[in-house]
């Protein structure tokens, strides 16, 4: 098959209604076994919790790498796409909050993921390219909009963000509890707003 299985928000090739259910469904529910059990959990699981046999699962994604790259692809989209409604809905600055607090969730529930990544496998090379090609547009007009209202500093890069958010995600993992990412969220959000307002008194002189 020349075009390769189904992956996530962007098919390779066009696949009957009833499939792309079918393929929806599959990710989602390989999303959330993931989540609780890990990349290598057991087909049946992510079948059960579908409703489809194991024939679909392996028809349109033959390899567990197949799978495994479209649920990335097909979660970083679902985090991404949830920035719009967040603008609509919140103050800018509320707003990157509350989408860093999405991302730092996506994160924290990708059990396994990195291990994947770094398997050597070339289902997963083109993965870190479309998670910047995804995000770091969707912070950069977080930041740029939520800079505008002269609350936070003009001068922060989206890729050092995520990077950043993404660390501060990895003390939560490792303990079980304890940890409060969220927290940690706000108090890198204060320190954005570190010298916002000198900025802001430079631009009005």
């Amino acid at each position: 098959m020349n075009d390769g299985p189904a992956t996530g928000r962007r098919p390779r090739q066009a696949v009957r209604a009833d499939a792309q259910r079918s393929i929806d469904a599959l990710l989602t529910a390989a999303a959330e076994v993931f989540a609780a059990s890990g990349v290598d959990a057991p087909v049946r699981q992510i079948t059960a919790k579908a409703g489809v046999g194991a024939g679909t699962l392996y028809r349109h994604f033959p390899q567990r790498s197949d799978l495994i790259a479209a649920v990335f692809r097909h979660e970083v989209d679902a985090c991404a796409d949830a920035a719009p409604s967040l603008t609509a809905q919140y103050e800018p600055v509320e707003a990157l909050v509350r989408w860093l607090q999405r991302f730092a969730g996506f994160i924290a529930t990708k059990r396994g993921l990195s291990a994947a990544l770094h398997s050597g496998d070339p289902a997963y090379d083109s993965l870190p390219s479309y998670f910047q090609q995804r995000f770091n547009p969707v912070l950069g007009a977080l930041l740029d909009a939520a800079a505008k209202t002269g609350e936070i500093r003009s001068d922060a890069d989206p890729e050092e963000l995520l990077y950043a958010v993404a660390g501060l995600t990895l003390p939560a993992q490792e303990s079980g509890g304890g940890y409060n990412t969220q927290r940690m969220i706000a108090l890198l959000v204060d320190g954005l707003r570190y010298g916002a307002r000198t900025e802001s008194s430079r631009s009005a002189s």
